[in-house]
């Protein structure tokens, strides 16, 4: 009986680790690269980063993220930018949800600047919804 209890525990495990790893699914138009700076809350519903300029001026750190859509229907787009420092601390408080209408086959560029110098890397989290 324990073994029936220990194998159904473990089957819920392994489908909460297939939910979890599903919910990272990038489109496949967002390269490697950019994809690891991407957080995706649930699913990419079409929607593809294709690229990511960072640069630093006056020792702050300024990114601009391509954003396109491969579907013919409207997305809404949630995200914020997360800034990290040298040991992948965040640096500042962290910016609010944005909310962006990316238009059916559309294209869209997001800018974000970092709240100090102390700050080297992003993370980009998106929530994308079908409208």
């Amino acid at each position: 009986m324990t073994n029936r209890i220990f194998l159904s525990a473990l089957c819920a495990a392994c489908v909460g680790l297939a939910g979890a790893a599903r919910a990272q699914q990038h489109d496949p138009a967002t390269p490697a690269a950019v994809a690891a700076k991407v957080a995706l809350r649930g699913e990419a519903n079409g929607i593809a980063v294709r690229e990511m300029r960072l640069v630093r001026k006056n020792d702050i750190l300024s990114v601009q993220a391509d954003l396109s859509s491969s579907v013919r229907s409207d997305r809404t787009l949630f995200y914020r930018f997360k800034w990290l420092d040298n040991v992948g601390n965040q640096v500042g408080d962290g910016e609010s949800w944005k909310q962006l209408t990316v238009l059916g086959l559309g294209q869209q560029t997001i800018k974000s600047v970092a709240p100090t110098g102390a700050a080297v890397d992003l993370r980009l989290e998106m929530n994308v919804e079908p409208r």
